[in-house]
C-alpha cells in the first residue's frame, strides 16, 4: 500500500493532464497502481487490524449489566468480581472498557461554549475558603466576578454574603472594570432570587432596586446547570487551586490587597481561550459608563442599632459614637465606602472612621463619653425631697355673724 502523500502526488499529476504512463514513470510504480489509486480513492484508507483476543472478553457481557443495569461502575468492586469469576488479567484492562460504559457526572455533561458579544454580560459567583487560625478553621466568603468577552476577573473577599455586601462587591467589581454590563448572570441564591412563581423570577427587592437604578439586566441560570456560567465557575475554581492554597495573611485587608495583585497578574497572561490578554480585550467591551455616586451611596447604606453604651456594631467590629449619647437604642444608618466607613442620622453624617478589618474588636470614640455622668455620680444623685406643712388655723364665728353678712335678720322670740 502506498503512503497518503504518494496517493496525493498521483491525483496532484492527474489533475495537471500528465497520462498513467507519464505518472507511473515519474513515481517508479506501475500502471496498474497509478489506476488503482486513480479509480478508488478510498484504497489510501488503510484498514483496521482485527481486535486482538482479550482476558476481559468471557466477562464483558456481565461487566456490561453490571455498570449498565446495576449501576456499579467502581472498577475496584468489579475486578474483586471477576477474580472469583476466574479472570487473571489486570484491572487497566477493566478501566479501560468500563470508562465509556459510565454515565455522564452531574454538571459535566456536555454543553455548547457560549461566547458572548463585547459589553454584553458579567458572571458572578461566591465561594467558601477555609483558613485556620490559632488552630481553629474559618473562612471567608470570596466574591468572584468575570468579564464574558474580555475574560477580566475580578476577586475579592468578604466577611459575609447577604445581599447588601453581595451589592457592594459589584459595586467594586464594575468600578474595577471601569463600566457596566448589559446583563448580569448567577445562580439562584437568595440574596438575588427568592424563588420562581408560574417559571417567573421573584428578585430579592433590594437587589432588584439595586440593578433598576443602575440600568444592569440580571439573569439566573436554570437549576443544576451551573455549566451555564462556566466562566465564572472555572474562575472560582482557578482562584482556590492557583491563589487561595497555602497562602498567608495578617488579616482580611492584606488578604485582599494579595488578591488584587494576583488578578492583576492572571489579567495581564493570555488566555487560553481568547489566546489575547484580557486587559488587552477590555478596551474591545464598550462597558456603560458608571452611574453616579448617588446610585452607590443609596444601596451601600446598612440599618444598624446603636447600643446603650454608644457602640454601633458593622462587619463584627464595634465602632464608638462621639459625643452625648443622644443616638443610644435609636436607628442609624451605616455605609462602607473604598475601606471609610460613615455613621449616618436623619440625613446627616455623625462620623466617619477607617474600616477595621479584625472582627471581635472595639473602637470608642475619643469624645464618645465626654458629657456623660458616670454610673457611680448618678448613683449619688440627691433623691427627691417633698416639705411637710403645718395645717392652716380657721378663725371660730358665731351664726349671727353670717346672717348679718347674708342680710337676713334675725328671727324674734315669741313669748307665750
Amino acid at each position: 500500500m502506498l503512503r497518503s502523500q504518494t496517493v496525493l502526488t498521483i491525483h496532484d499529476l492527474n489533475a495537471q493532464g500528465k497520462s498513467v504512463q507519464e505518472i507511473a514513470q515519474e513515481l517508479d510504480i506501475s500502471r496498474t497502481t497509478v489506476r488503482k489509486y486513480l479509480q478508488h480513492p478510498e484504497a489510501v484508507i488503510p484498514k483496521p487490524r482485527p481486535a486482538r483476543p482479550s482476558k476481559l472478553d468471557p466477562f464483558k457481557e456481565q461487566i456490561t449489566r453490571w455498570v449498565i443495569e446495576d449501576h456499579c461502575s467502581n472498577c475496584e468492586v468489579i475486578f474483586e468480581r471477576l477474580e472469583k469469576m476466574g479472570y487473571t488479567g489486570k484491572i487497566s484492562i477493566l478501566k479501560e472498557f468500563v470508562q465509556p460504559l459510565r454515565p455522564a457526572v452531574a454538571g459535566h455533561a456536555p454543553v455548547q461554549r457560549y461566547e458572548s458579544k463585547p459589553g454584553e454580560q458579567v458572571q458572578f459567583d461566591w465561594g467558601e475558603f477555609i483558613y485556620e487560625h490559632e488552630s481553629k478553621t474559618h473562612k471567608f466568603y470570596g466574591f468572584v466576578a468575570i468579564l464574558g468577552y474580555s475574560r477580566m476577573r475580578f476577586v475579592t473577599f468578604v466577611k459575609r454574603c447577604d445581599t447588601p455586601t453581595l451589592i457592594r462587591c459589584l459595586m467594586e467589581a464594575f468600578e474595577y472594570f471601569g463600566g457596566l454590563t448589559k446583563v448580569a448572570l448567577t445562580d439562584r441564591m437568595k440574596s438575588v432570587l427568592l424563588e420562581m412563581e408560574e417559571d417567573k423570577p421573584r428578585w430579592n427587592p433590594r437587589f432588584a432596586d439595586f440593578m433598576v437604578s443602575i440600568g444592569v439586566g440580571a439573569r439566573v441560570c436554570k437549576p443544576y446547570t451551573p455549566q451555564t456560567k462556566g466562566k465564572v465557575e472555572r474562575t472560582v475554581s482557578h482562584v482556590k487551586k492557583s491563589f487561595w492554597g497555602g497562602i498567608t495573611f495578617t488579616d482580611l485587608d492584606d488578604l485582599n490587597r494579595q488578591a488584587y495583585a494576583w488578578g492583576e497578574r492572571i489579567n495581564a497572561r493570555v488566555h487560553r481561550t481568547t489566546h489575547v490578554r484580557p486587559l488587552d480585550r477590555l478596551s474591545e467591551e464598550k462597558l456603560q459608563p458608571l452611574p453616579a455616586d448617588f446610585a452607590w451611596e443609596r444601596f451601600a447604606t446598612e440599618e444598624r442599632k446603636v447600643t446603650w453604651d454608644g457602640y454601633v456594631s458593622y462587619d463584627g467590629v464595634l465602632y464608638g459614637l462621639p459625643g452625648p449619647l443622644h443616638l443610644a437604642g435609636k436607628q442609624v444608618q451605616v455605609r462602607e465606602r473604598k475601606g471609610l466607613v460613615t455613621v449616618w442620622s436623619a440625613g446627616a453624617q455623625v462620623f466617619a472612621v477607617e474600616k477595621r478589618p479584625r472582627s471581635q474588636e472595639s473602637v470608642p470614640h475619643e469624645d464618645q463619653w465626654k458629657t456623660v455622668a458616670s454610673v457611680s455620680a448618678v448613683r449619688r444623685a440627691p433623691a427627691p425631697v417633698g416639705h411637710l406643712q403645718p395645717a392652716p388655723e380657721v378663725e371660730s364665728r358665731s351664726l349671727q355673724e353670717y346672717d348679718q353678712y347674708c342680710g337676713i335678720a334675725p328671727i324674734q322670740e315669741v313669748v307665750a
